[in-house]
């Protein structure tokens, strides 16, 4: 069973089991209130994950003592949001003895989008998921499939790029723009069962920071001579 957390843009949480149903999930589109928001939020779920049974679905309940593994969306994304989401993942893994699973964000939009195609029998070609890093720059990944595990193959790693140079970036990889505007906690989490089940890596436990820190430590005195 397992807890996803991204705050890479909102601040999404869901708790999906081992076959990718969905017990609960829960989000905020305010992408600058992720410390205010993630407490209630990661509240929400653990509650609406322990009651699903409740609902007539026949399903065992999935609370917080049911959770086996902690999703952690590892970016890209903006220095003070992304770590808020990090930090919450590690924090509650560490506080029950529980492995994280870092995934790269943009894995689970590509994820649903290559989900999605398979149902239709109609899988795209090479696409980049893009998101907006604001200060008039995008961040995107290219993908072009799923692999025999399930997972997106991942054709170039997550890179940042002014806005008026994206498309002629992406002409020159033959990939198809695709704008996300929200990760899916759901698919981050199905990502990391995949990830688990296979015996893989994803992501290492460095996060995807677009760019550094405005404030940063302070260099040390210069000396002052005699």
């Amino acid at each position: 069973m397992i807890l996803g957390i991204d705050t890479s843009l909102g601040t999404a949480l869901a708790v999906v089991d081992p076959d990718g149903v969905v017990r609960a999930e829960v989000s905020s589109d305010n992408p600058l209130g992720h410390a205010e928001v993630i407490g209630d939020l990661l509240r929400s779920v653990l509650d609406a994950a322990a009651t699903t049974a409740a609902h007539g679905t026949g399903l065992p309940a999935a609370g917080d003592d049911a959770i086996t593994h902690v999703a952690a969306g590892m970016g890209p994304g903006p220095f003070t949001g992304l770590r808020i989401g990090i930090a919450a993942a590690r924090t509650f893994a560490l506080a029950r003895a529980l492995p994280v699973v870092p995934v790269p964000s943009h894995d689970a939009v590509a994820l649903g989008v290559l989900l999605a195609a398979a149902m239709e029998d109609a899988l795209p070609g090479r696409f980049a998921v893009v998101t907006d890093a604001r200060r008039r720059e995008f961040a995107y990944t290219v993908y072009s499939g799923l692999d025999d595990d399930g997972l997106p193959i991942r054709d170039a790693e997550p890179a940042l790029i002014p806005r008026d140079q994206l498309d002629a970036r992406l002409d020159d990889l033959a990939a198809m723009r695709l704008d996300a505007t929200a990760i899916p906690a759901s698919l981050l989490a199905l990502a990391a069962a995949r990830a688990v089940a296979a015996g893989r890596t994803l992501a290492t436990s460095e996060p995807l920071y677009l760019r550094q820190p405005d404030v940063t430590m302070p260099h040390a005195p210069k000396k002052v001579g005699a």
